[in-house]
């Protein structure tokens, strides 16, 4: 039997408009979920977004404050994709009121921050997924079996790379997310959280690490107005980014196995180019974001000269089937996000977590902060 639940969406950007497409999306290709999202409210400070979502999207209900959300009994489960230092106390509260959250990464500032969205979650006994949407392409999952199964044998040591453009212009707009108060880190919090995701979810915990960073674009005109995405400004009030713009860190996994990360918010010309390479013993896998349905696969016992095979995707691979009916038809980003959806909506109605939880979140956001550390003194830091 099929029961409607309840859900809003806080914070009006671009990602509240993938989450609120993503609920709307997920009855289509899971016809086998239990619950069905209803869109009772949505929340955004900046007058009239919320409206103008509301009358988009059919929300029956349009505010300017969150806690109207947190109040309202008829919601049971909220989006939170409100900037990252509103993270922690609105998922506090959300939790507190008993209501289910799937939130964006990184979820709040620093390790303490998510720690405490965690903590309220498990007291309330309410259910907290994570926007890691990487791990969800179907590409991913294939070649997760693949190198637990010890298909390219031992895993000696990979890369993960997340290059961007989106703040390479040096008009690009002071907003929140070049700022320490509100925005926290800078690439670390917005690209090497999924990084750090990818490595656990993929090899494993990461016993050490040693990083550096840099701000390659030191000051930016604060913008005139409420922005959404990356807005640029010009002849605005400059002011100086006070996060980095790029991290190169070197990992140590529990299993033995060597790895670096390296993620950049500033290089042009590169959009969204973000994969992994990872080796073993008898082979190897890549994979690239911009070919999502594509890996690169190396397996053997040839060792030197061995060949790379492309092999595409296909139903048998994560939650492939859901949405194509043969192998190589493309997946888009926003599939990612329903099958984030998929996970939240099916941890409310099982009581059993699936997908990125505010454990992952956890376990990212203390990597990161070490990975801060470790540049401002030079060392490597344990993660234990």
């Amino acid at each position: 039997m099929v029961r409607t639940l309840g859900v809003a969406v806080v914070g009006f950007g671009w990602m509240g408009r993938v989450h609120t497409q993503a609920y709307i999306r997920v009855p289509h290709h899971f016809p086998g979920l239990t619950v069905r999202p209803q869109l009772v409210a949505v929340a955004d400070e900046v007058p009239g977004r919320a409206e103008e979502a509301a009358g988009r999207y059919g929300f029956a209900t349009a505010v300017q404050d969150w806690r109207e959300i947190a109040a309202d009994p008829r919601v049971a489960a909220v989006s939170i994709t409100a900037p990252n230092f509103l993270h922690r106390e609105i998922g506090v509260a959300m939790a507190g009121a008993g209501k289910h959250i799937w939130i964006e990464k990184p979820v709040g500032l620093t390790t303490g921050d998510a720690r405490a969205v965690a903590d309220a979650a498990a007291a309330a006994g309410v259910h907290g997924t994570v926007g890691f949407n990487y791990r969800n392409a179907p590409a991913v999952a294939a070649a997760r079996e693949l190198i637990t199964s010890g298909g390219i044998g031992a895993v000696t040591h990979a890369r993960i790379r997340l290059f961007s453009d989106y703040a390479a212009h040096p008009e690009g707009a002071l907003t929140w997310r070049y700022e320490r108060e509100r925005g926290g880190s800078g690439v670390l919090g917005d690209l090497a959280s999924h990084g750090v995701d990818l490595a656990r979810f993929l090899l494993g915990e990461i016993e050490s690490l040693a990083a550096d960073t840099a701000v390659f674009v030191p000051e930016r005109a604060r913008p005139a107005g409420a922005t959404a995405g990356h807005t640029r400004a010009t002849g605005g009030e400059p002011g100086p980014v006070e996060n980095e713009d790029y991290v190169n860190c070197l990992l140590r996994f529990a299993s033995g196995a060597r790895g670096v990360l390296e993620a950049c918010r500033v290089s042009v010309g590169e959009q969204n180019a973000y994969g992994f390479e990872v080796h073993g013993t008898q082979g190897a896998v890549f994979w690239d974001f911009r070919r999502m349905g594509e890996l690169g696969v190396s397996r053997g016992t040839a060792y030197q000269d061995q060949p790379v095979s492309t092999c595409y995707v296909g139903p048998g691979h994560g939650a492939y089937a859901a949405f194509q009916p043969g192998s190589a038809n493309g997946m888009s980003y926003d599939d990612l996000k329903v099958v984030e959806a998929h996970h939240f909506l099916r941890s409310v109605a099982e009581g059993t977590a699936h997908g990125a939880t505010l454990d992952d979140a956890v376990r990212s956001a203390t990597a990161l902060d070490a990975m801060s550390r470790s540049a401002e003194r030079r060392t490597w830091v344990d993660l234990a």
